[in-house]
């Protein structure tokens, strides 16, 4: 059974840094694109961040690119998100996911994503 569990969501005002963590269990040798993805109320859910977890340059989504880190342990069942500089438009729902066996390279889709985490929510007050 995967199971995907997140944290180190919260508030933080403009400039502020958090970082999110998350847990992964059960995930199948063959998901190997980890990904973080975020949505506000009324949005559309966006790819931010993806890392191949047998290892190469991870893919930023423009808009977080030189402010977030994507990052996994040694062990490659915790996945993170390093968030500096954070702003007022990067309040949302921040999940993290998993990919299936036959997803495009570095994919951003969420259709490509299989595996969810329940969410955390991080807030940027200006």
């Amino acid at each position: 059974q995967v199971q995907l569990v997140e944290s180190g969501g919260g508030s933080v005002q403009t400039g502020g840094s958090l970082r999110l963590s998350c847990a992964a269990s059960g995930l199948p040798y063959s998901s190997q694109y980890m990904a973080w993805f975020r949505q506000a109320p009324g949005k559309e859910r966006e790819g931010v961040a993806v890392i191949y977890r047998s290892g190469s340059t991870p893919r930023y989504v423009d808009s977080v690119k030189g402010r977030f880190t994507i990052s996994q342990n040694d062990a490659k069942n915790t996945l993170y998100l390093q968030m500096n500089n954070l702003k007022p438009a990067d309040t949302a729902m921040y999940y993290c996911a998993a990919a299936r066996g036959d997803s495009r390279w570095l994919t951003l889709t969420p259709g490509d994503y299989i595996y969810w985490g329940q969410g955390t929510q991080v807030t940027v007050s200006s």
